[in-house]
């Protein structure tokens, strides 16, 4: 018979079947016998109620291995269900290619290889990922409207919107390469479009890449802004802040063009991409501390629409697909690649990065709601509940 350890020698306690006095006992020893013995109270009753809930009232006490058995099946399967609601994909940012015509000194994501899935393919995996659960998806770059002048984008739009159905479909683009008679084509298809726009300065705008010859990026963003309204798109503002914007009150300009949302980026170093020896551009010098990051969304604390997006959320949240529709898990401060979903149907990193319980990006607009339907698809809830959701 097992013995507590207090317990051993000539006297043995209640619990080992022995009667003891207790005016012997300390009353230190004494608080641990009862809290033992309340213990086994318990434990003996969670069994004899674990045996009845399990169907062991049916039969004879014979039953008690089975139901146990059922009863830890059942757990098991439930535990299985948890982890498969756990890396669920429900939002995707799909970075299909990596070409740019700006040269943003702190961009995470270069021009390492100009490769692009074929459309078919492209089709094929985002088919894959609305069949293991994909809700939302955001497509980025590189610069997404590059690549066969946004026709290759507005085809991916169409098709996650009206034949896959997915409630949320956004962009994030430079702005640069956008067209009207694009929002005439595939506008009724897009959810949410972001331009990023790190400065109201042209001057700075220069200073870190987000530039390309006279043209002027700040007069293509107000442009956006009514094409966004016009085509009943919502609107988006993401900027990364760095060392050459630290300063600046962007407070006036970003209530002027009133977007959905402001994300805004604390200057974030990948290693291959922006930083280490094989990286195609050299960040260090953008990056700000965690003070100044804080110090610049204090003096914006004015605009509702700000969302901040610091280093840590941005490793930890960011469900990333690259150009060949690999997950990237950016946690260990560089890209580790997981195999492709199109190699391994419905692969699903083992610990993918989230922050809460299903697998949703930060990375701008694929967290906002649908706005709407295109016109095949049914309308889900006015616009203006959603983005206050």
């Amino acid at each position: 018979m097992l013995q507590h350890p207090q317990c051993k020698g000539s006297r043995r306690c209640y619990t080992c079947g022995f009667k003891m006095h207790f005016s012997s006992v300390s009353p230190k020893l004494l608080l641990q016998l009862c809290i033992s013995t309340i213990h086994s109270i318990f434990a003996s009753v969670f069994s004899k109620v674990r045996y009845w809930t399990a169907g062991g009232c049916k039969g004879s006490v014979s039953v008690l291995p089975a139901a146990a058995a059922a009863a830890a099946a059942a757990d098991s399967k439930l535990n299985q269900s948890k982890d498969r609601d756990a890396t669920t994909p429900t939002s995707v940012n799909y970075h299909f290619t990596r070409k740019c015509n700006y040269k943003c000194g702190f961009c995470f994501h270069t021009a390492k290889t100009s490769f692009v899935l074929p459309l078919e393919e492209a089709q094929r995996g985002l088919k894959l990922l609305k069949e293991s659960g994909m809700e939302k998806i955001n497509f980025s770059g590189g610069e997404p409207f590059l690549h066969e002048k946004g026709e290759f984008l507005g085809e991916m739009v169409q098709f996650c919107k009206q034949d896959l159905q997915l409630p949320s479909v956004s962009i994030v683009s430079n702005g640069s390469m956008i067209k009207e008679k694009w929002f005439q084509k595939y506008g009724a298809y897009l959810d949410i479009l972001a331009v990023s726009c790190d400065s109201f300065d042209e001057a700075t705008n220069q200073l870190i890449g987000r530039a390309q010859g006279r043209k002027s990026h700040l007069e293509n963003l107000y442009k956006i802004r009514n094409w966004c309204q016009q085509y009943k798109v919502a609107f988006k503002i993401n900027s990364v802040i760095n060392t050459f914007n630290i300063d600046e009150d962007m407070s006036e300009h970003i209530m002027e063009l009133n977007p959905v949302r402001w994300k805004v980026f604390q200057c974030l170093l990948i290693d291959g991409e922006n930083a280490g020896q094989d990286a195609l551009r050299e960040a260090e010098r953008f990056v700000i501390s965690d003070q100044q990051f804080q110090e610049f969304l204090d003096r914006h604390s004015n605009v509702s629409c700000l969302v901040p997006e610091s280093n840590e959320k941005m490793r930890n949240s960011y469900l990333i697909l690259d150009e060949y529709m690999r997950f990237l898990d950016c946690r260990e401060g560089r890209k580790d690649p997981s195999k492709s979903i199109l190699d391994v149907p419905l692969y699903l990193p083992t610990h993918p990065p989230t922050t809460g319980t299903h697998l949703q990006s930060s990375a701008g607009p694929a967290q906002l709601p649908l706005r709407r339907s295109a016109a095949t698809c049914q309308m889900k809830e006015p616009f203006e509940r959603q983005l206050a959701s």
